[in-house]
């Protein structure tokens, strides 16, 4: 029997989440759902009725305070980007939040050490074409966007980012077919065999103005009958066994959990983000 097992991720809090959840329970997934307070692009996002709500069934992870990408701030403003956007959604759900994923995957080492630094237990990148967990607790790869992305897309985003030996397999997946969804169910199937992680994402927001629901409620199926319960995994379960954490003792954690200073995390390569950005 395959040891495959599925992590799924919803971002960005749109109110269509709570559609989402739905179809989601349907078939008995959980998932991880990545909620700013408030999104500066413009689009609406859950009230906190509906936080609290999504919370009694799925795992809710920060997406910073506003909806920022962090290569684009300074050192102080991203702190509070991550920071607050912990502290208001904890007061919202009434719960720790333990989850993190770096908005447009956009992020620089200095933003890695300050999600530790505010007490986050993983972080989630967009780092694709990855069928395991990846060594990095706080750099989580993903396999997929649902999204119907050319395949010039996908071989355009494996060239630009690193990684490329453990990826080759996925990206030839996903090159196969002229048809997007087959491609996404060759990708399932490579994980299935391999024993893998398979992480799906999306935007539910996306789903709604591509008309994609009942694809994807086709799609969660599949997943659904070809994973047991136990092998279904919200995003921080994957990490919940032997994976590495910050130490507990560190003067940086320290610092940063004392009065919510900003803490000083000189920043390796300041004018270098990170080379995981979404697609």
């Amino acid at each position: 029997m395959s040891g495959l097992r599925v992590t799924l991720s919803v971002d960005d809090g749109h109110p269509l989440d709570m559609r989402t959840a739905a179809l989601l329970a349907r078939h008995g997934l959980p998932a991880t759902f990545y909620l700013p307070l408030c999104n500066r692009e413009g689009p609406p996002v859950l009230t906190g009725a509906q936080v609290r709500a999504l919370a009694q069934d799925f795992e809710i992870g920060s997406h910073t305070l506003t909806h920022r990408f962090l290569a684009g701030l300074d050192e102080r403003s991203a702190w509070h980007e991550i920071n607050a956007g912990k502290r208001a959604l904890e007061d919202c759900v009434g719960q720790p939040v333990q989850g993190f994923c770096y908005p447009g995957g956009r992020y620089r080492p200095l933003h890695v050490r300050q999600v530790q630094a505010a007490g986050f237990r993983y972080a989630r990148s967009t780092q694709n074409l990855r069928i395991d967990a990846g060594s990095k607790r706080f750099e989580m790869p993903t396999s997929a966007q649902f999204y119907p992305h050319p395949r010039t897309v996908w071989l355009r985003n494996f060239l630009s980012q690193r990684d490329r030996a453990v990826r080759t397999p996925a990206l030839f997946a996903l090159l196969y077919d002229a048809d997007w969804l087959v491609r996404l169910h060759r990708l399932l199937a490579l994980a299935d065999a391999r024993g893998g992680l398979f992480h799906l994402w999306w935007h539910s927001l996306d789903i709604e103005r591509l008309g994609l629901w009942s694809v994807l409620d086709c799609f969660l199926a599949d997943i659904a009958a070809r994973v047991p319960r136990s092998r279904r995994l919200a995003n921080g379960e994957v990490f919940s066994a032997g994976a590495a954490q910050p130490p507990a003792g560190s003067a940086l954690l320290r610092a940063a959990r004392a009065a919510r200073a900003v803490p000083h995390v000189p920043p390796l390569h300041p004018s270098t983000p990170s080379e995981n950005s979404a697609i």
